[in-house]
């Protein structure tokens, strides 16, 4: 077995979880024979951060195997499992084509995949995430330099929140203090004025913080609502949070609405991150900013913060990709398609499902949902999915 096939097993297989990138950085370093040492070197995590969550992953594999995985072993172990369940594999199969004579387009899903309607982002343990390097391990390595700023940007329902959800589980893996803020949960009063917006802003983190907001010590009408606003992080909320504190900002397309409170709480993000070259405590603070359509507000090129830190964009599924969804959807692409009238068509499943909705995720996550529950072939899929029914 190839790394990626270890990587495969491991997750589809053994753990029927997705790998968090510190965890797929380990297992492939280590079954490459490096060290900790050598993969600290290498990554901007530490080494006694390496040991700790290699030691939970050694435990959870040792699970899965019933015996004691170490990286010595490693090799030895998975080889000899996947051995073992691709005889089992083969003795079904004979068993099924002895049965019933004819093969059936969807397998057992080795992951047990619960039957929900797609929506929303996919949970942190879902087996149904779909990596598409090197977005995942670019952000989450990203967020742990001193002052970042992260963009990402995304048509909606291409996976913005779902990857969001695992940068924040990566910053707290490290120890980091994670505050979530989405505007879709602003009231429209909100946006009244900037000083409300302002207000607004720092209860919610106060609050995510588990702090009291106290706005009223630290805001001054005088020197103006940003100049309080950065006096309540510095005075406030950075004393009372020993540790760097990653800060999203999802839906920021929402602001987007309000160009008064725009030209002033943009700029405002871009002048926080660049705090950091020269103010220490400005270090600590990690921006994600996360938004879903272009930015038409006329903001000057040294005031935007769109201009500045690491853009990500979210591509479409790739063919291997969604192939790979659907086998985690326990179907089994493998062969060529057949009409109802038994003649080949000519294609197979996954070319045949891009050509409708492309590598759109939500889309090709909901073709597979309907598969899997047997509602409808793909060839009825496919008639169907242009109509209003």
């Amino acid at each position: 077995m190839n790394v990626d096939e270890v990587l495969e097993a491991v997750e589809r297989v053994l753990l029927f979880r997705q790998l968090s990138p510190v965890e797929r950085l380990i297992l492939r370093r280590s079954w490459l024979g490096d060290d900790y040492r050598e993969m600290a070197r290498d990554s901007a995590y530490s080494l006694p951060y390496l040991k700790e969550v290699g030691s939970h992953l050694w435990q959870a594999l040792s699970a899965a195997l019933n015996q004691r995985v170490t990286k010595k072993n490693l090799h030895l172990l998975v080889n000899l499992h996947q051995q073992n369940r691709t005889g089992e594999q083969q003795n079904r199969a004979q068993e099924v084509q002895t049965d019933t004579g004819v093969e059936d387009n969807f397998i057992a899903s080795e992951t047990e995949t619960e039957q929900k309607f797609p929506g929303g982002p996919v949970p942190l343990d879902s087996p149904l995430y779909i990596n598409r390097p090197p977005i995942e391990e670019l952000a989450c390595t990203e967020i742990t330099q001193p002052g970042c700023l992260l963009r990402i940007k995304a048509p909606k329902q291409m996976g913005k929140s779902s990857l969001l959800i695992r940068i924040l589980a990566r910053a707290t893996d490290v120890g980091y203090k994670t505050v979530s803020l989405d505007f879709q949960e602003a009231d429209e009063t909100v946006f009244a004025s900037l000083d409300k917006f302002l207000r607004w802003f720092c209860a919610n983190v106060s609050r995510q913080l588990n702090l009291n907001p106290l706005m009223d010590e630290f805001w001054d009408e005088d020197m103006g609502s940003k100049v309080s606003c950065k006096i309540y992080f510095e005075g406030y909320l950075f004393k009372q949070v020993n540790s760097p504190l990653v800060l999203a900002l999802n839906e920021v397309n929402r602001v987007f609405e309000h160009p008064k409170i725009a030209l002033d709480f943009l700029p405002m993000l871009r002048f926080w991150h660049e705090q950091a070259r020269a103010v220490e405590v400005w270090q600590n603070l990690r921006l994600l900013v996360v938004h879903s359509t272009e930015v038409y507000i006329p903001l000057k090129l040294n005031q935007s913060p769109f201009n500045v830190g690491i853009s990500i964009g979210l591509p479409q599924f790739s063919s291997k990709q969604v192939q790979d969804l659907a086998q985690r959807y326990g179907l089994d692409w493998s062969d060529k398609i057949e009409t109802q009238n038994g003649t080949s068509c000519g294609n197979d499943y996954t070319s045949l499902l891009m050509a409708m909705v492309g590598g759109h995720p939500y889309l090709v996550s909901v073709a597979l949902y309907h598969l899997r529950r047997g509602a409808m072939t793909l060839e009825e899929l496919l008639q169907v999915a242009p109509t209003p029914a």
